[in-house]
């Protein structure tokens, strides 16, 4: 196994990693970050970003993660490929294994995993993804301006995103697997009492259609039933809503989440239980999930790291 020591690791290739690593390496320290799987994270999923500050015209999100990740090499930021497979942060330095076979040690680690959107399985999601399916209604709800859109899921999440879409397009369809809605009554109440919210009890999307994009979603009312019925419905988007999974499983041995998995942090900052160890992003966000959030608390992350870097040199 070979070993490296490393005075700030940064894991996780998204916005708030990046920005982490730009704040850290402007400090005449050199992070090294793994991005994993999927450089960028999420965002690369997105077509069109019209809501991150300083682009008037709208981006790409593949081409502002390049940006982001353009901009930490600038200043010298050690950026490379791999998948942390175990870690162990039972004492300093902290060891975190890459694909396996090597050893990362250090004393400073920012966690910026992310969450990973969950999905119906459907082969569909993955053809029309960034053409019609997302998980996000806050990030791309405005492409749908005066359409017809549908809501996968019944709880406070796909109330609200239902609720947010309400105001942009023109019909929202929520398609609920189970015959009453999970929500909160408020929110509930609220759903109910919009117009141009539709909802489909017991129904189960099982497929999309369409020749350059959505056009529509295949349904099936009481999936399984002696009463079973199939049918169309026209959508120009899917938007799931059924959670997210936080990418923390590996660290969880040591660091505090919540019942979901989500990284706890002392409000107001990225601190963890851990000493040295900040969490930034998704990985600890299970209310906004943003960009623009993500960014931010990766320049908190990338501060309160270079303060600790700081404190152990001087001896405190």
């Amino acid at each position: 196994m070979e070993y490296e020591k490393v005075s700030c690791l940064i894991i996780g290739g998204g916005p708030a990693g990046y920005t982490a690593a730009i704040y850290i390496a402007r400090a005449n320290i050199t992070p090294v970050l793994y991005e994993g799987i999927q450089p960028g994270g999420q965002l690369t999923t997105t077509t069109d970003i019209e809501n991150f500050p300083g682009f008037a015209e709208k981006i790409g999100g593949f081409e502002l993660m390049e940006q982001m990740k353009k901009q930490a090499l600038s200043f010298d930021a050690d950026i490379r490929t791999g998948v942390v497979t175990s870690s162990d942060l039972s004492t300093t330095p902290y060891k975190v294994t890459i694909d396996g076979e090597k050893i990362i040690e250090t004393d400073v680690l920012i966690i910026a995993t992310g969450a990973s959107a969950k999905y119906l399985g459907l082969p569909d999601e993955q053809k029309y993804a960034g053409m019609g399916v997302s998980a996000c209604a806050t990030c791309d709800g405005f492409f749908y301006r005066n359409k017809v859109v549908a809501v996968v899921g019944g709880g406070d999440t796909a109330c609200e995103e239902a609720l947010y879409l309400s105001r942009i397009v023109s019909q929202v369809y929520m398609i609920v697997r189970k015959p009453y809605l999970r929500a909160q009554k408020i929110i509930q109440d609220q759903v109910f009492c919009t117009p141009n919210i539709k909802i489909l009890f017991e129904h189960n999307v099982v497929g999309l259609y369409g020749k350059d994009g959505v056009e529509g979603a295949h349904l099936v009312r009481r999936l399984g039933e002696p009463d079973e019925q199939k049918f169309d419905i026209a959508i120009d988007g899917l938007f799931l809503a059924i959670g997210h999974n936080p990418n923390s499983k590996v660290f969880t041995p040591w660091i505090e989440t919540d019942e979901i998995g989500y990284i706890k942090t002392k409000p107001g900052t990225p601190l963890t239980n851990l000493p040295g160890i900040f969490a930034a992003g998704d990985v600890a966000d299970p209310v906004y999930r943003q960009a623009i959030i993500a960014a931010a608390s990766g320049a908190q992350a990338g501060i309160e790291a270079e303060r600790y870097i700081l404190s152990l040199k001087n001896g405190h």
